[in-house]
């Protein structure tokens, strides 16, 4: 009777082991891709799991073992990588702790709606057609979406944050530029945010055309010219006289005011610069040769500015 005593604590002793081996061990045989559906169980999921050769033995197996030897914590929803070479214990924990898997997307400041939308069509882990984006009403910024998720639910995301980061900036604004509506600062921020490259400038920028405005003085701003072209695309070539000429509503060298709408999305930084201006005389800039822009009270300091701007584009080779 002792004998016997021994060999089965021996066997159960063994059993165990064995047990334990196949919990740390076995599982994934090459890195693999799993979605969790909100309210998952170890027991729903398991199915799958054992379909895709992930856990060691079969599903009763694994979850006795996770019973046994494995936390009691509930699985997470997302979307989880497995690395090859995965075991029971670990892949437990993954869907338990890991981090689930964080697409993003990102619209860069100043990125026209057009091209919103073809990052969105030409993104393959989206569902459901793009929805039609008004200029001006996403807000530049990197958005995370899960793997099956609508292109609308992410546009949607896009303009709502634009809205809500509107409604906090707009009853802080200074009262030195004549905009009167939430539309009219996303139009001329985008004006702003196309002209400049430098963060440092938009103040200024915002600054001399908030004075052109109060005057009554067209913007004459290249971008506006640009959209009608384009829809906010890079020109690629030099603006045509044509193009200068043409009166389409956006084209502020032919029409003093802002023009119909925004030609990008804007950043904050230049929606703050717009309701934030800087506190100059400024009615004229000018590219330096250095990527920035030189700043002119009168016509004739601006015409001396751009005689030194033309000579740096001639001794460039670009005139």
């Amino acid at each position: 009777m002792r004998k016997l005593g021994a060999v089965a604590i021996a066997l159960g002793v063994a059993a165990l082991f064995v047990l334990y081996v196949l919990w740390l061990g076995g599982g994934a045989i090459r890195a693999t891709t799993i979605m969790v559906e909100e309210g998952a169980t170890l027991t729903s999921l398991c199915p799958g799991l054992e379909r895709k050769h992930l856990v060691p033995g079969n599903c009763t197996t694994y979850r006795a073992m996770a019973r046994l030897l494995g936390s009691r914590d509930p699985i997470q929803a997302g979307e989880f990588e497995v690395p090859a070479g995965t075991g029971g214990a670990a892949l437990l924990d993954l869907l338990q702790h890991g981090r689930p898997v964080q697409r993003l997307i990102t619209v860069t400041e100043g990125m026209p709606s057009i091209i919103v939308a073809e990052k969105l069509t030409a993104n393959r882990y989206l569902t459901g057609a793009t929805p039609a984006i008004a200029e001006g009403s996403v807000l530049p910024d990197s958005y995370g979406y899960e793997r099956g998720e609508t292109r609308a639910s992410v546009v949607g995301r896009m303009q709502s944050a634009m809205t809500k980061t509107l409604g906090g900036l707009w009853p802080k604004r200074t009262t030195d530029c004549p905009i009167v509506t939430q539309e009219q600062a996303v139009t001329l921020a985008s004006i702003v945010e196309k002209e400049t490259g430098k963060a440092a400038e938009r103040p200024m920028i915002a600054g001399v055309y908030c004075n052109r405005l109060k005057i009554g003085m067209k913007l004459d701003a290249d971008p506006t010219v640009i959209y009608p072209v384009t829809k906010g695309k890079p020109l690629g070539r030099r603006i045509l006289r044509s193009e200068l000429n043409a009166d389409n509503g956006y084209n502020t060298y032919r029409r003093a005011g802002l023009p119909n709408g925004p030609i990008a999305n804007p950043g904050k930084a230049s929606i703050e610069a717009v309701l934030h201006p800087a506190q100059t005389k400024a009615l004229y800039f000018v590219a330096d040769g250095t990527g920035g822009h030189v700043f002119a009270d009168t016509l004739a300091e601006h015409n001396a500015n751009v005689a030194k701007w033309y000579a740096i584009r001639r001794q460039r080779g670009q005139m």
